[in-house]
């Protein structure tokens, strides 16, 4: 049975960095489509980046500039740094995957597309300090 697990939340001052982790133990990330998706209380869940098994990458509008998705070489971390966060970065990160390539071939992800995803993770919780 394949686990996401995320790592690496916390709380850092406004304009500080994180970087988020996500680990499938046992398991090489090579699904099509990976990402990661947010959400903060009382918000809906949104998209935040993805990453097509080609290394194109895509992100919302929101952080676009300041986060970047990566995986690394040997394909078993999907990353997420996080700088300049702000207060509105505030939420529960997941790690999603899917095999299915059109998620990442139409650019960002929806919040609804967290449901569609094969695998997700519990979360990792982002608190920013002002």
């Amino acid at each position: 049975q394949v686990r996401l697990v995320e790592s690496g939340g916390g709380t850092v001052q406004a304009g500080g960095s994180l970087r988020l982790s996500c680990v499938a133990p046992g398991f090489t990330l090579t699904w099509v489509c990976m990402g990661w998706f947010r959400q903060a209380p009382g918000k809906e869940r949104e998209g935040v980046a993805s990453i097509d098994s080609y290394g194109n990458k895509n992100y919302a509008d929101s952080v676009k500039g300041r986060f970047t998705i990566s995986k690394n070489d040997a394909e078993t971390t999907l990353h997420l740094q996080m700088n300049n966060l702000k207060p509105e970065d505030a939420a529960m990160y997941y790690c999603a995957s899917t095999p299915q390539p059109s998620y990442c071939m139409r650019g960002g992800w929806r919040g609804t597309d967290f449901d569609d995803m094969s695998y997700r993770g519990k979360g990792t919780l982002v608190t920013i300090s002002s």
